[in-house]
C-alpha cells in the first residue's frame, strides 16, 4: 500500500509515520526493543559529538534521530508492552512535577545543591527499599558511571566536606598503586589503578568537571596531534616505526604550536 506523507512540525505526524512504518516496512516491522538498543546508544553519542563540535545544525538532526527511537520504542510498547507514547509523555511529566517541589509546590531551596539533594531524597522515598545507586545503569561508560554514583551518594550526605578530602584520598590511592607496580600481581595492579581513576573522578566532581567529557576532549586532542606527526612524517618520506622517540616528540611539540597547546 502506498502512503503519502509530507514533513511538518507536528509530533503526532511523527507518531503516525512510525505506525505506518511498523506495518509497511519489513525492516521496521522486524525490530524489537533488544535489536534497537545498540543503535539508540550510538545516536546518543552522535549527538554528544555534535555538541562537542558545536555543530548545532548537526545536533538538530541527531536529536531527531534520538526522538525517533523514543517514538519507535513507544510504538512497539503499544503493540506488545501495554504502554504507548502518551504513557511515556505522562510519566516524564509526572516525574518532573513530583521532583521539583520548589517549582510546583511550596518547598524552598537556596541553590542547585539543594535541588539535587531534594531530587535524590524524593527518589529514595519513591523506592524506600531500593539502593540510592539503583538508578545508575551498569552499562554506562566507566567514568560516567563512577561520577553518577558519586553524585548520588553525595545527594544523601556521603561526601567529603570539600575537595581537600577527595584530594587526600587520591594521593592515598596513588601511593597504594605505586606500591604494587613493581610486583607481579596483575589483578591487584588493576584494582589499585581503578581506585585511582575513581578518586580522580571524585576530585573533578568538586570543580564541576565531567570526567567523561574531559577524557573525550583529551582523546580528540591526542588524535589531532598524532595525526599531525603522521602527516609530517609522510611529508618527510619517513615511517613512524623508523623514527626515534626524540624525532616524533619534536613533531609532537610542533603539533602543539600548529594546532594549539590546549
Amino acid at each position: 500500500m502506498s502512503h503519502t506523507a509530507t514533513p511538518d512540525r507536528d509530533f503526532g505526524s511523527l507518531v503516525r509515520i512510525m505506525q505506518i512504518l511498523r506495518k509497511e516496512c519489513p525492516w521496521d516491522r522486524e525490530q524489537t526493543h533488544e535489536s534497537l538498543k545498540d543503535l539508540m546508544v550510538e545516536e546518543v553519542y552522535e549527538a554528544i559529538d555534535a555538541i562537542d563540535r558545536k555543530d548545532y545544525d548537526d545536533l538538530r538532526k541527531e536529536l531527531g534521530d534520538m526522538l525517533l527511537h523514543v517514538v519507535f520504542h513507544a510504538e512497539m510498547g503499544s503493540e506488545h508492552g501495554g504502554f504507548d507514547i502518551g504513557d511515556v509523555i505522562y510519566s516524564i511529566q509526572d516525574k518532573l512535577i513530583r521532583r521539583h517541589p520548589h517549582v510546583f509546590a511550596d518547598t524552598t531551596v537556596t541553590g542547585t545543591s539543594e535541588v539535587l539533594k531534594n531530587w535524590e531524597q524524593i527518589k529514595k522515598k519513591e523506592n524506600p527499599k531500593g539502593s540510592v545507586l539503583d538508578g545508575v545503569p551498569a552499562s554506562l561508560p566507566g567514568l560516567l558511571r563512577a561520577q553518577r554514583m558519586q553524585e548520588k551518594a553525595a545527594g544523601v550526605g556521603f561526601d567529603w566536606p570539600d575537595w581537600h578530602g577527595a584530594w587526600e584520598k587520591l594521593k592515598e590511592e596513588m601511593g597504594e598503586l605505586e606500591a604494587v607496580l613493581e610486583g607481579d600481581d596483575a589483578q591487584r595492579k588493576a584494582e589499585e589503578f581503578g581506585d585511582v581513576m575513581f578518586s580522580m573522578v571524585n576530585v573533578g566532581r568538586y570543580f564541576g568537571i565531567n570526567s567523561e567529557d574531559s577524557l573525550r576532549i583529551t582523546n580528540a586532542k591526542f588524535q589531532q596531534r598524532f595525526s599531525h606527526i603522521e602527516r609530517r612524517a609522510s611529508e618527510m618520506g619517513l615511517q613512524l616505526k623508523d623514527m626515534t622517540l626524540e624525532e616524533m616528540d619534536k613533531l609532537w611539540d610542533e603539533a602543539k604550536t600548529v594546532i594549539g597547546d590546549r
